[in-house]
């Protein structure tokens, strides 16, 4: 039986530790692709990190062929691409300040997943994540369902997290979701959350509930004024929570941003006139197999129109940079 592919572009902080799990995992061969450093022309980030990888497959009982490259024609073949490639978050900037210098890099990117995988599922990971997904997607031309993003895989984990600190629980027994834009525009579900099969608004008030959610917004900004850069770990987590279920075909129920027209009102009626929002969906070996509606309360209507207004601001940026995306 032929072992997945899984490209990951960018072997930054993110990308090395997804080719460190998705090996561990044992869920395909990694190649892992940067670009070269201008500075220290000598040095091949990329290749040491793989030797690096490869030479923990005899302690942690691994069978995987990890490559580093600076050459995209290694991703040919590729089953699923994961693209982390980017400048990170500084202390004091917002995603939405990243736009203008990532949505160049990820449109490169793109035109090189096109080339040499065009049969991919592909992964975006790069922030602003919703901007940066809708940038994918029109730079392939691939089917919406082959192009998604990692938000809010993350951003459930992080809420999970902060009800569990909250209750003093595992964090395997709370069942939550969150919809919209990545961070600071995330929609809160309070009524869709529990502790195993309890409604979270049972246990605690209406104020702490806000205060796990108001963290989890802003989760991202926390960690990047502690440590001075973003998170990886977490982030990298989530995203391989989605390449399992692709590429073994686990039909997971995971937040993704994936393409929306009519769903949640995105964009009711206007064929190719959506947008990449955080949305619950069934990922299996095609992609996004299927997106999850349900009915929101008034709250949650209003919070998600704003969301998507402002998801579409940012698209506006990216539309006045590539006429052609428009």
């Amino acid at each position: 039986m032929r072992r997945a592919k899984i490209s990951v572009i960018g072997a930054g902080n993110i990308g090395g530790e997804c080719a460190r799990s998705i090996a561990m995992k044992e869920l395909g061969d990694v190649v892992l692709l940067d670009i070269p450093n201008r500075e220290k022309p000598e040095l091949h980030m990329p290749r040491g990190k793989a030797l690096d990888l490869a030479c923990c497959g005899p302690v942690e009982n691994f069978d995987a062929r990890i490559t580093g490259t600076f050459e995209y024609q290694d991703i040919e073949g590729s089953d699923v691409v994961v693209v982390t490639a980017g400048v990170p978050r500084k202390p004091g900037q917002s995603r939405d300040d990243l736009v203008q210098i990532n949505a160049g890099i990820v449109k490169n990117v793109a035109t090189n997943i096109k080339q040499y995988a065009p049969n991919a599922v592909v992964i975006v990971v790069s922030n602003p994540l919703d901007a940066m997904v809708y940038v994918m997607w029109k730079a392939t031309g691939f089917p919406a369902h082959r192009v998604m993003g990692q938000a809010g895989a993350l951003d459930v984990a992080r809420y999970k997290t902060f009800l569990a600190m909250e209750l003093g629980v595992s964090v395997e027994d709370i069942q939550g979701l969150l919809l919209g834009g990545h961070g600071d525009d995330m929609v809160p579900l309070p009524r869709r959350t529990s502790v195993n099969g309890i409604p979270i608004t049972d246990l605690l008030p209406a104020e702490k509930i806000q205060a796990c959610v108001d963290r989890a917004k802003v989760g991202g900004g926390e960690i990047v004024k502690l440590m001075g850069t973003s998170a990886w770990y977490a982030p990298s987590a989530g995203t391989v929570e989605m390449v399992e279920s692709i590429v073994r075909d686990k039909k997971r129920v995971i937040a993704s941003a994936a393409y929306c027209e009519d769903e949640y009102g995105v964009a009711p009626g206007q064929k190719g006139k959506g947008l990449f929002v955080g949305v619950p969906c069934v990922l299996g070996s095609r992609g996004v197999e299927k997106i999850i509606s349900f009915k929101l309360d008034e709250t949650e209507r209003k919070f998600m129109d704003e969301s998507i207004s402002h998801v579409r601001d940012l698209i506006g940026v990216v539309k006045r940079m590539f006429p052609e995306m428009a």
